[in-house]
């Protein structure tokens, strides 16, 4: 019997970056789930309607997806590996329509403002915001406007059976999203480890005295842990007190990690594993 594919939710329509982080780590067979918003696809997940979720948890150039963080503390969905893809902005029309016929650029505000040198040598184009990269295409092809085209990923283009008249109009070639992939339960741990080795992320709470942060996180420097990225975000429900997320290179079954964690729980308010990953790319 032919296993059935691997159902992954993403924000977005069909054709959006986020499917193709899909695709860059399960392969073509995995099943892109399009959901209207982030909370829908968490929740996709945790209801069982899917195998996994592909989130976007941080760009270079625009930092993180803070609602993203938010839900990974409110959602008991562990992470379970991650990937960067290369944000690349197209021009792309109809089949059938001229460059000269184009007035209008439907895409996201973040892309639109991701192509500001193409819109400057352009002046006669109108940037038109739009809810979605890919969903701009999706509208081209519908609607079929003759004076309008959209900025959007070459899945797009392909998907929606439209051109691409001109590639790659972002104004920094260094445009990579991180993406997280997310699970119902954790997968046991295989027999060889990844040559890239493992990346672990948790948030954590301390008390407002001083020099609180900065014990906990010696419970990492002083066992040399790498740490790779610390986020503070606003903990709801209560005033001026932080959530604090944190990526380090290591597995939580490492000894000395498990040390780390050990110290750090006797230091903070809270603490939450969000997920041990073999680390991207």
């Amino acid at each position: 019997m032919p296993t059935r594919p691997d159902r992954i939710a993403f924000q977005g329509e069909l054709g959006a970056f986020s499917q193709m982080a899909i695709r860059q780590l399960l392969g073509p067979t995995a099943k892109a789930v399009p959901c209207p918003t982030f909370e829908a696809m968490f929740g996709a997940l945790a209801a069982g309607s899917v195998h996994g979720a592909m989130v976007p948890i941080e760009n270079t150039l625009h930092g993180s997806v803070h609602e993203n963080y938010d839900h990974l503390l409110r959602f008991d969905l562990p992470i379970v590996g991650e990937t960067s893809v290369r944000i690349v902005h197209n021009l792309i029309v109809p089949p059938d329509l001229k460059a000269s016929a184009i007035r209008r650029v439907y895409s996201h505000p973040v892309a639109l403002n991701q192509c500001l040198t193409f819109f400057r040598d352009h002046p006669n184009l109108e940037k038109v915001p739009y809810y979605d990269t890919a969903g701009s295409v999706k509208m081209l092809a519908e609607e079929k406007p003759r004076d309008a085209a959209a900025i959007a990923s070459v899945l797009a283009a392909e998907m929606y059976g439209c051109r691409i008249l001109k590639r790659s109009i972002e104004d920094d070639k260094l445009n990579f999203t991180r993406f997280f992939l997310l699970r119902r339960k954790a997968p046991p741990l295989p027999a060889k480890p990844p040559k890239r080795g493992y990346k672990t992320s948790l948030v954590f709470t301390t008390r407002n005295v001083p020099g609180a942060l900065f014990r906990a996180l010696s419970a990492l420097a002083l066992r040399n842990i790498d740490l790779n990225k610390i986020e503070s975000r606003p903990f709801k429900g209560r005033r001026w007190e932080y959530l604090f997320y944190v990526d380090f290179l290591g597995h939580t079954n490492e000894p000395t990690v498990r040390h780390a964690l050990s110290h750090l729980r006797e230091v903070a308010d809270m603490l939450k594993v969000l997920g041990c990953y073999p680390r991207g790319d």
